[in-house]
């Protein structure tokens, strides 16, 4: 995939406390879902000297706007590998900032995923997130219509569910449980 020691675990933090764990393991990408504007840059370069490659989750992060001028001060004043967002909007402006975006989407019923797919089709992300992640049937289904590589995530609790995502379609697989970053 991306490199020689490909590593399909993404370790999802969404809680501060999780930044040791996730320093000291052996993961090579972080979802950063945790801090806010006043601490992300210190955030980033404990994680960036420790090796990993950090994608900022900017729905989440406290004291960022959702819009084109958040995205262009996130490219001025911090160094990560690029962005996660719902939104179609915040994919196209960080794409206009030469960022890579992950779109997240949640699979709640066909409707939500026939939406879905025409706005990753419009917004040309460099991934994909499927939330939840326990359904190996639209996983497979969905990277089917997909260019990007696909990572699931959410309520995976198990290496067997972890098997079962990256068998039907997944490159990552995106988990908040420290056990699986090692």
């Amino acid at each position: 995939m991306e490199t020689a020691a490909y590593n399909p675990i993404i370790a999802s933090v969404t809680k501060l406390s999780q930044l040791e764990a996730v320093r000291h393991s052996r993961v090579e990408r972080v979802n950063l879902m945790a801090g806010d504007i006043v601490n992300l840059n210190q955030i980033l370069k404990e994680l960036h000297r420790a090796g990993k490659r950090v994608y900022i989750h900017v729905d989440m992060i406290g004291g960022l706007g959702r819009d084109r001028t958040s995205i262009t001060f996130l490219k001025r004043e911090f160094a990560f590998e690029g962005i996660i967002t719902t939104r179609a909007n915040v994919i196209s402006a960080a794409k206009q900032e030469g960022l890579r975006a992950i779109q997240r989407i949640f699979a709640i019923d066909t409707t939500a995923m026939d939406t879905a797919i025409k706005m990753i089709h419009q917004s040309c992300p460099d991934e994909v997130e499927l939330m939840p992640g326990l359904m190996p049937r639209i996983a497979r289904e969905l990277k089917q219509s997909l260019e990007q590589p696909l990572i699931v995530g959410g309520l995976i609790r198990y290496q067997e569910e972890i098997e079962a995502c990256l068998n039907n379609g997944a490159s990552y697989v995106s988990i908040g449980d420290e056990s699986f970053w090692c």
